[in-house]
């Protein structure tokens, strides 16, 4: 391999991560969503992470923070368990109507800022 060809490949490889993640800008900010249910499903894990939330007439999935971040502000993994009620504050998806970006979640009695 070229020392070109192996430059380019590194830079290839370095940028499929960042495409990977997705923006904030695909949820709407301009409609805030405030959801109670159950959650059927949690994942704790990198880059954010997530619930899917059972509501009255639908089941959301909801994005949550980095576990790193979760964890500073006082919200551990056995808190949003799955059959845990809890209260998600956030943005809707513009493309995916199942789906919000959380800001806060209240779980346990405690509210946390995740943003």
């Amino acid at each position: 391999m070229s020392r070109l060809s192996a430059l380019l490949f590194a830079l290839i490889a370095a940028a499929m991560p960042a495409h990977a993640h997705h923006g904030w800008s695909e949820y709407d900010n301009s409609k805030v969503l405030q959801l109670t249910g159950t959650v059927a499903e949690s994942g704790y894990e990198h880059p954010h992470g997530h619930i899917r939330l059972v509501t009255p007439g639908k089941t959301w999935h909801a994005v949550l923070a980095p576990p790193s971040r979760m964890n500073a502000r006082g919200l551990p993994p056995d808190a949003i368990r799955k059959g845990a009620t809890v209260t998600v504050v956030g943005y809707p998806n513009r493309n995916k109507p199942d789906e919000m970006r959380a800001e806060r979640i209240i779980a346990g009695g405690k509210t946390v800022e995740l943003r």
